[in-house]
């Protein structure tokens, strides 16, 4: 039987090699765990507003990505159904930036998940809240995994 850690690994290689829109934004899969994941990227000239910090949506992108990451990681198709984020205090140019993502709590095929986006030296500057959905099928087929919450 493979690790819940094994499986967890092999599809967050796979989620970092599909992601074309995480990879487009510099996006890097540190680790991975059953239920969780840390992401990092560095913000970029082409990724701030009109107030010259790093535009919200580029920081979403981010902390979603860790969604999709750490909510597929029991190797079960699983998309978002409701997430909502708090904004914290800006972000410039050149700053790195890490999504944390932890499941919080599993009833039936419905996850709750939150995501922590820190700046280098550990300030919060983001919360982000998903709910997620599993649905039928395997994110790499034939892997098996354990059911999220087990």
């Amino acid at each position: 039987m493979t690790s819940p850690q094994a499986i967890a690994d092999a599809v967050g290689k796979l989620a970092a090699e599909r992601d074309m829109a995480a990879r487009r934004l510099g996006i890097a899969l540190v680790s991975m765990a059953p239920g969780g994941c840390c992401l990092r990227m560095t913000v970029q000239p082409d990724m701030v507003n009109s107030h010259g910090t790093c535009h919200g949506g580029v920081i979403f992108t981010l902390a979603d990505s860790a969604f999709g990451y750490a909510c597929n990681s029991f190797n079960r198709n699983t998309v978002a159904q409701q997430c909502d984020i708090s904004f914290l205090r800006p972000v410039a140019v050149g700053t790195e930036l890490t999504a944390t993502a932890e499941l919080r709590s599993t009833t039936g095929r419905s996850s709750v998940y939150d995501m922590t986006v820190t700046d280098a030296t550990g300030n919060m500057v983001a919360l982000f809240r998903g709910l997620a959905r599993t649905v039928a099928g395997e994110t790499i087929p034939g892997l098996g995994g354990p059911e999220p919450g087990e």
